[in-house]
């Protein structure tokens, strides 16, 4: 990838396409509303988790082939996040990428089956992955961690509890908040490679290091989205956190001190992944668009 934003887009529609892949294989004999729903809300992202396990998996020979189904396991588990977060009990949201949510296309229920279907089928997709026995044991828990009470489910859970907190949440914890609910699933995709790749443990780190900076930067980012971004642009409601009183990383530092946070946080995750040389160049380049994206 190079710098431009639209070379970066380029590449990451190329790269979407073939993340989804296995789950359009996954999908292809079953029908009905449930079915339809799955395919319906993993398209139209810009699968960067896919992404990060594509690109991190080539640091260690491992080709976009053989770590498609780790990349499409991140894509399903991301989309049935989206799928509950935008429900009425949670968000309640309607619209998502551009289109109307899952719930407002079909019904609640049906959104609920399809992102509960869509956790199981990511776990199913693991089981394919090209890497040693013991690598694909280690993706499936760490994936299941990433997803779960100690990471993303836990951080929307606390998200959930600020709302009606008597006091608004510090920055130290937003940051953990945010390193639960967005962070977790993004260093699991920066690392998944080194994982399949069974890597020293020194390589394992530097690729932790650069996900967890990535994850609150990527959040970093979607909050400055929220106070500046155009609903058409990012193809979802904004202006929600301010309107609802949530503490933020804008609200608590200013729009300034948030980018700076942000480019801050970039230049730490492409320091860590100096160990690699000229072949992390794409996972550096993918972290400036990250703060750089307007959707």
């Amino acid at each position: 990838m190079s710098d431009g934003l639209a070379d970066h887009r380029a590449a990451l529609a190329l790269d979407a396409e073939l993340a989804l892949a296995p789950i359009e294989t996954a999908l292809a004999a079953q029908e009905g509303p449930v079915a339809d729903a799955m395919r319906y809300a993993v398209q139209g992202g810009k699968a960067i988790r896919a992404v990060l396990v594509m690109e991190g998996a080539l640091l260690f020979g491992i080709d976009r082939a053989m770590s498609a189904p780790a990349a499409a396991a991140i894509e399903a588990i991301h989309a049935y996040s989206l799928i509950h977060d935008d429900l009425p009990c949670m968000d309640d949201d309607d619209m998502r990428r551009g289109k109307p949510t899952v719930h407002r296309k079909w019904d609640e229920a049906t959104a609920v089956l399809a992102g509960d279907a869509l956790q199981a089928l990511a776990f199913e997709l693991i089981c394919d992955a090209v890497c040693p026995d013991t690598a694909r044991l280690a993706l499936v828990r760490g994936l299941s961690r990433a997803a779960g009470v100690g990471g993303m489910v836990g951080g929307q859970a606390q998200d959930i509890a600020a709302e009606s907190a008597a006091a608004p949440l510090t920055l130290d914890e937003i940051t953990g908040l945010q390193a639960g609910k967005t962070g977790a699933l993004i260093c699991w995709a920066a690392t998944a490679g080194a994982v399949m790749a069974q890597a020293p443990a020194s390589r394992v780190r530097a690729l932790q290091t650069y996900g967890e900076c990535l994850g609150l930067a990527f959040q970093i980012a979607d909050d400055i989205l929220d106070v500046e971004g155009d609903a058409v642009m990012t193809g979802k409601a904004v202006g929600k956190d301010a309107a609802a009183g949530k503490a933020t990383f804008v609200s608590l530092l200013g729009l300034d001190a948030a980018r700076h946070r942000a480019t801050s946080l970039v230049d730490t995750a492409c320091d860590a992944l100096s160990v690699f040389g000229e072949e992390a160049q794409s996972l550096q380049a993918l972290a400036r668009f990250v703060i750089s994206r307007q959707n």
